[in-house]
This record gives C-alpha cells, structure tokens and sequence, in this order.
C-alpha cells in the first residue's frame, strides 16, 4: 500500500500471486462463469481502443474481442508481466503501470473502458469514476463492477445484529482495510454526476455461497445465474452489480496520433526516445520489458 500527500490510499498487488491464489486455485469457477456471461451481455460488439482499468494479470482481457485494441493498465508491473505471458506478444495490448487516480492518457482517447473487480479497492471512488470519463469519447461505453452492500448476506446479517453497519445507507462501508461495498444509489449518483448515462444493469453471483458451490455443479449455477442477472438488476440483492454507462456528449475527442500524457502536470506526451517518455516539466517515464511505467518518474530535471 502507497499514500502520498493529498492522495488517497493505493491498493497495490506488486509481487503478489493474486491470479494464482484468489482465481486459479481459490474456487471461483462459478463467479468467473457467472461475470463471463455479464460480460457478453453488456460489451458493444465492435469498438477501436479499449482501456481496461485494473486489469491483473489478464483474466478477462481476452473477452474484450470486440476491440481492436486494448489498453491494459494496471498499478502492479508483475501483475502486468504476468499478463503479457498469458496474452502472448500483439501489437495488439498496450501495457500500463499506472495511477487510476492521475490516468496518463490524453483526453477523449478511448471509445470504451471497463472496470471489474477493482472500483471496490477505491477510497474515492467518484475521483477514480471521473479520471476514466475524461478518457473516453463522447458516446463511449463504460462496464463497470462493483461490490454491492446492499446484499442479501448482509442484510441478515444486520438483521441478527451480527454487523453494525446499516447495508441500506448510502456511505460506503470499508469491512477491511482498502475494500469497500457501496450502495447501488450512491454508484448511480456518482455516475451522473461525472457525465455517465446508465444505459443497463446486471445483478451477479446469487449463489455465492460455499455450501452450494460444493453441492451444485458449477455449470448449473452459472446458467442460473444468468438467467437471473437481468431480473435480479430490479432489486440489486447479489455481491456484485454489473453496469454499462455511456459517455455523454461535452467532451473532445483526441487529436489524431495522440495518446499519452503526464500524469503529473498533464502535458502531452511525444514519441518515445530510447526507454523513456521526457515531458516539458522534466519528468521522464520509463518504459522497461514493453510496459510503459507512469507510478513514479524515472528521473526529474526539476
């Protein structure tokens, strides 16, 4: 974890076996079946630059096939090397090491984003929501995920006394360190007010419940379940909300050939010289084993 002055706290998955761990071994077949099928539903068909904010290790990167090209950005370099080996080598994937926070991309640059499974790690979730609207296009498509604290499990829970955070206010509940839940209401409000239309929604993972992921096959639950997502959306009781906002109008659209900009003082990047990226205001980016680095300069003239 890194803070900085004026800065919220960063959840950071440097060195961490997290796809390995929580995906691969930790038993989330069904909700990775269940997010799949979310996926499928939400994304446009067709799209030119993706970013995919939060990315890991690559999981879901693959179902973004739509696009032609997709930004993967992520805060952890070994999280993104371990998605440069799942991927493979395409010019396709941009790799990013970056701050959700200060976003190094000239605005207007993508025609999509998605969000999965990382906004719940965001101690300023509307800061994080307006970086990636400043990124997209006017009438660009947004997926976002988040973890929902007005589910049934906690609803019990606060019934029986058993939590003493309401699931039915508005604030966001931290239940540990650097993860949050939210309330669909303030998610809603937050998105309107950083120039998102909410077009669609999606409840997921009703049945995340251990007991019956060890009594119903796992193909059995995620059918159930997308039978449900749409209806469920209705009431929002699940763990997880799915959504699709679009970009409205009111913002320019990048200049050809522009791509990158300073993190730190927001002028436009040029071409790469040599494994750096230098800014006017001194900075230089580094740029190592095909991942552009904007968590911290690798030199400063200042």
């Amino acid at each position: 974890m890194e803070t900085e002055t004026q800065h919220p706290p960063i959840c950071d998955y440097e060195g961490s076996d997290y796809q390995t761990r929580f995906w691969a071994q930790g038993g989330r077949a069904y909700e990775d079946g269940a997010e799949e099928i979310a996926l499928r539903r939400l994304l446009p068909k067709h799209g030119k630059l993706l970013l995919e904010v939060g990315a890991g290790a690559g999981r879901n990167t693959p179902r973004y096939a739509g696009y032609e090209r997709i930004v993967v950005m992520d805060y952890s370099t070994t999280q993104l090397e371990q998605a440069q080996e799942f991927l493979g080598a395409s010019d396709r994937y941009v790799y990013v090491a970056a701050d959700v926070y200060k976003l190094p991309f000239v605005d207007g640059l993508f025609d999509g984003a998605t969000m999965i499974r990382v906004l719940h790690h965001m101690a300023d979730a509307p800061a994080a929501l307006g970086q990636i609207r400043q990124t997209l296009q006017p009438d660009a498509r947004f997926i976002l995920e988040y973890a929902n604290k007005r589910n049934v499990k906690a609803i019990v829970r606060w019934l029986l006394g058993k939590q003493k955070w309401s699931p039915f206010s508005k604030e966001p509940v931290e239940f540990i360190p650097l993860n949050f839940d939210f309330h669909p209401a303030a998610i809603n409000q937050w998105l309107r007010e950083k120039g998102f239309d909410i077009e669609r929604q999606l409840a997921v993972s009703h049945f995340r419940l251990g007991l019956l992921k060890r009594m119903v096959p796992t193909k059995v639950l995620v059918w159930l379940d997308g039978l449900f997502q749409p209806l469920g959306a209705f009431w929002k009781f699940t763990p997880s909300i799915f959504l699709r906002a679009r970009a409205k109008d009111g913002s320019p659209v990048a200049a050809a050939g522009s791509f990158f900009k300073c993190p730190e003082c927001g002028a436009e990047l040029g071409q790469p010289n040599g494994q750096t990226l230098k800014c006017t205001c001194g900075r230089h980016w580094g740029i190592k084993n095909g991942i552009y680095n904007f968590k911290r300069p690798v030199s400063s003239e200042k």
